[in-house]
């Protein structure tokens, strides 16, 4: 399908057929594609728990506050926010660059761009992620008030914010898997209502991970699961030229 077919085939199906099963593997490579997403810096601080035993459902409906989206699905993928992740994620980006820029960088401009690299991944990053009681948050916000008198900065540094710039990245994994599903003729719906506390403690996650949204996955039964026409507002209420 075109990308146009793919967006206007792709519902939010909350009753999936009983009859019908989506096979493991394609599930997980449609998550192998979910990782081609963007992501800031591309730190890639997340991970997609792809639960595939029909064991988990009860638990699972349970927090998700009782949706037929769960209690219907043959298979369910947590997305999960991993900011604990930061520095094993910054060391392995680190490696990765200087690698990457002795194969595709001329000779004279390579140790110019791996010490920026180093600088970035080495020092930036981590600063930038580290959590400390939103004392470290406080911090970043000072330094860059000071740096914004000067020039541009990125001024959302806080703890609160650097955490929504996580989950911005993995919403962005998790729309790329659910049009990945779409692709393959397979139906998903999004969840957001869930107790994270109790989805946390199912999938005996740390408490600093963050449950971006848990993907409920499965083949619609004819029309059942999807409540009617779907509804935008008029595209002139959001776009503006200017």
């Amino acid at each position: 399908m075109k990308l146009q077919n793919l967006l206007e085939h792709r519902r939010s199906v909350r009753l999936f057929s009983d009859k019908k099963s989506i096979p493991p593997d394609d599930i997980e490579d449609c998550l192998r594609q979910a990782t081609l997403a963007p992501t800031s810096s591309n730190m890639q601080l997340w991970q997609f728990i792809h639960l595939v035993d029909s064991s988990w459902r009860d638990g699972l409906t349970k927090a998700c506050l009782g949706q037929k989206a769960a209690s219907t699905a043959t298979q369910w993928v947590v997305f999960v926010t991993r900011q604990d992740f930061f520095q094993s994620r910054a060391k392995f980006l680190l490696n990765f660059e200087i690698l990457n820029i002795k194969r595709n960088n001329l000779k004279d401009k390579q140790t110019k761009r791996i010490a920026h690299r180093k600088v970035y991944y080495g020092k930036l990053m981590p600063l930038l992620y580290a959590r400390f009681f939103r004392l470290l948050g406080i911090m970043r916000k000072l330094i860059v008030l000071i740096m914004g008198i000067f020039r541009p900065v990125v001024r959302e540094v806080s703890e609160t914010e650097i955490r929504t710039v996580v989950h911005k990245s993995c919403a962005l994994a998790a729309q790329t898997f659910m049009l990945a599903m779409a692709e393959k003729g397979y139906d998903t719906c999004p969840m957001e209502g869930f107790d994270s506390k109790m989805v946390k403690k199912l999938l005996h996650l740390p408490r600093g991970t963050g449950i971006n949204m848990i993907i409920s996955c499965g083949i619609r039964d004819g029309n059942k699961g999807i409540w009617g026409d779907r509804c935008r507002v008029p595209f002139e209420e959001v776009y503006k030229r200017r």
